[in-house]
């Protein structure tokens, strides 16, 4: 039988980067899993990636922290491939990430990282404080709305097209100080180790990589990141008994906004001391560090954006 384009047999799949690691939040190693290339398991989670994407990377961070195995489908944005018409029937919007499990299909990493939490219940991503979840709310959503969108790949594309091309730093720079000024106010009396105190919740995600995007091809093609080329990514596992921090829901969205916004967008952090503590925090973090865009499967070699 005739290989599908993107299947192992096709003369034009691309050859796959495998990652397969397993390791304790705590950071100590582990034997790899076998890998679970080009399985097709209706009860294995899989997850519609770029290794850039800075909305990608909050929903692998709640992947890591619930501690759930999954299989990562690298979608090649620079090469379009979110607009072909296989991409489109998962997620019409044309974007990553997208979650399947089974037969259901999410896209929009909020809506994934809220089916994850009332599904999988374990090491929650929201306090129970109502005060505090509200505040979860906000930072996650002043990240979401108020600045990931306006520094997003077709953003900045259609800002060098219409307005200059060499306007789009100068747009991204502005509305991203513009958040960040927001987010030190707002977390200013709830801050701890983490955004809202000692446990990481919904806002943190969302921080640490938004502005972490884009710029460099990738390896993989849609056909196999749809049919059978995919690499299984490493399950972030409580060890029985170990008591972890609780990282919650603002944590995923705080997180890859400030890991990107220095180094790709040359913001000033010295400006925003509350943040900068922050970023520090979840660079010790495992489940934080296993999400950034350097480290999957899609990434070019030696990647250190």
């Amino acid at each position: 039988m005739e290989a599908r384009l993107g299947s192992p047999g096709h003369p034009a799949a691309p050859q796959v980067k495998s990652r397969t690691r397993l390791f304790l939040l705590r950071g100590t190693p582990r034997p790899p899993q076998a890998s679970a290339y080009g399985s097709d398991d209706k009860n294995q989670l899989k997850l519609c990636s770029h290794w850039r994407s800075s909305c990608s990377v909050r929903v692998r961070i709640a992947l890591n922290l619930k501690g759930l195995n999954y299989e990562y489908r690298a979608v090649n944005l620079l090469k379009g491939a979110q607009f072909s018409a296989e991409f489109t029937k998962l997620n019409p919007l044309g974007y990553v990430p997208v979650l399947m499990d089974g037969d259901i299909i999410l896209a929009d990493s909020f809506a994934i990282i809220m089916y994850l939490e009332e599904k999988y219940p374990q090491h929650s991503l929201l306090p129970k404080d109502l005060q505090k979840r509200g505040i979860n709310y906000q930072a996650a959503n002043i990240v979401s709305s108020s600045i990931q969108p306006f520094q997003n790949l077709g953003t900045l594309k259609y800002i060098k097209e219409k307005v200059g091309p060499n306007e789009d730093l100068a747009w991204a720079k502005y509305h991203i100080e513009k958040g960040f000024v927001a987010l030190e106010k707002l977390l200013k009396d709830y801050a701890g180790r983490y955004a809202t105190g000692d446990e990481v919740f919904l806002n943190q995600t969302a921080t640490f990589v938004t502005a972490k995007h884009f710029f460099e091809p990738t390896p993989q093609s849609l056909g196999l990141y749809l049919e059978n080329g995919t690499s299984p990514k490493p399950c972030i596992q409580r060890e029985e008994g170990t008591q972890l921090n609780e990282k919650r829901q603002a944590d995923l969205f705080l997180a890859p906004q400030l890991h990107g916004a220095s180094k790709q967008f040359k913001i000033d952090m010295a400006e925003f001391p509350l943040l900068c503590r922050l970023n520090e925090a979840y660079n010790e973090t495992p489940a934080f560090q296993d999400a950034m865009p350097e480290n999957q499967p899609d990434a070019p070699p030696a990647s250190t954006s």
